[in-house]
């Protein structure tokens, strides 16, 4: 069996850093995933939130046909035609004013990490008064190298590389009062992520966020936004911080920015920006032909096809009948989130674990976070008769594990 074969020859070659589920997947189509079966499973999760257009989009094909017979590679020495047109677009949706490309989000992240020091240097050469300190917030998650792990709450995610970064203090999430006493003239940065992710789908609040950039102007620090997550239409609106009329010093942004093509971006103001010179920061792969082609098409293609208004839609819908569950299942604690940003909070992490491997073999894809969420980050394309599949068969799999006695007589198939 060829996936038996994969998976030996990976235990003997690969570094053990995932757990990986024992499915083969070999193509899709729209949202769905195909096996080397040929069962199709309805993906929730898009690549935990990267293949924003679904499979086999014909925009994304094209773009990816069209510039893989022209050119791949150039390094950031030379110009290309690429670079500019994305910088564009995303500035023009942004409200920021220069972007800086890369490969992934925890590189983005790095990138403003390095940009907030940077620009509090700049600020004390003119006289003013900022420190190197970074606040940062419980629960969050900014990525996997030791600038974006020093930023990570989680003692799973740093303790194992300590010591890294010095220099973040903690936050607790949506206090107000903690944020204001633990701001002094030492932040060079606030880093938020509007709704985290990885931290069980949490909105930050209002009052949080315009406390944030009220302190951040008071000194000159930055307000970083990690949008890694949450942007791009994900929520509904381009940011998420465009729900909070906010406007963010520096934004980051990666997963689905190319639909599944490695990129990532660091966007911020042109103030920020001078703090920045030639030579100070790079990377050789970042903004390459090949990825500039496909987050164009990603972007023109969210944009034609009205893809906003729709996540915006069909994510208050599937918000709805969560939350219709929820009354019906007293083992679902919380649903939260924007858009097509969906987390369902169960009263243990066992039963989320067990939920999750159920309805895989239901050949439906999500996944746990926080360790008792169901993650819901669907392909911006999802419709209505897809959250219908998913809400009948998360109804039936809760009934069988939590309400033994309840008939789950029946089976139910999609295609």
């Amino acid at each position: 069996m060829k996936l038996a074969s994969i998976q030996a020859a990976e235990s003997k070659l690969l570094l053990h850093t995932y757990d990986r589920n024992p499915y083969l997947f070999v193509g899709g189509h729209g949202v769905y995933l195909t096996d080397d079966q040929g069962n199709d499973y309805l993906d929730l999760l898009s690549g935990i939130g990267v293949s924003a257009l679904g499979y086999g989009h014909p925009a994304i094909e094209e773009a990816i046909r069209l510039q893989s017979g022209r050119l791949l590679h150039t390094s950031n020495l030379f110009f290309h035609d690429g670079t500019a047109e994305i910088a564009l677009r995303l500035t023009e949706i942004s409200g920021l004013d220069r972007v800086f490309f890369c490969n992934s989000g925890t590189e983005a992240w790095e990138a403003a990490l390095k940009l907030a020091r940077a620009n509090a240097g700049r600020l004390r050469s003119q006289g003013k008064r900022c420190g190197t300190k970074f606040l940062a917030l419980e629960h969050s998650f900014h990525g996997r190298t030791m600038g974006s792990i020093a930023t990570t709450h989680k003692a799973k995610y740093r303790e194992p590389f300590e010591p890294v970064m010095p220099g973040v203090d903690f936050v607790r999430f949506n206090d107000v009062t903690h944020l204001r006493e633990q701001f002094t003239d030492e932040i060079c940065a606030i880093c938020i992520e509007p709704v985290q992710g990885e931290g069980g789908i949490h909105p930050v609040s209002q009052a949080f966020f315009s406390a944030a950039r009220e302190l951040c102007d008071s000194s000159g620090a930055l307000l970083i936004a990690d949008e890694i997550q949450s942007g791009l239409g994900r929520t509904g609106e381009w940011f998420a911080y465009q729900h909070y009329g906010i406007q963010p010093d520096v934004t980051t942004i990666a997963k689905p920015i190319a639909n599944g093509i490695p990129m990532g971006a660091m966007l911020c103001t042109n103030e920020a920006a001078m703090s920045v010179t030639p030579g100070m920061h790079g990377t050789t792969f970042g903004g390459g032909p090949l990825a500039c082609a496909v987050a164009i098409a990603v972007i023109d293609a969210i944009r034609h096809d009205c893809l906003l208004k729709h996540v915006g839609e069909v994510g208050s819908y599937f918000k709805e009948q969560l939350t219709a569950l929820a009354e019906r299942h007293p083992s679902i604690v919380a649903v939260r989130g924007l858009g097509l940003m969906l987390g369902v909070e169960l009263n243990s992490s066992e039963l989320a674990t067990t939920v999750a491997s159920q309805m895989m073999s239901e050949r439906i894809i999500l996944n746990r976070t926080s360790e008792n969420v169901l993650r819901f980050l669907p392909p911006y394309i999802l419709e209505r008769k897809h959250i219908d599949i998913a809400i009948d068969s998360l109804d039936r799999t809760l009934a069988s594990l939590t309400q033994p006695n309840i008939s789950t007589a029946g089976e139910y198939t999609h295609g």
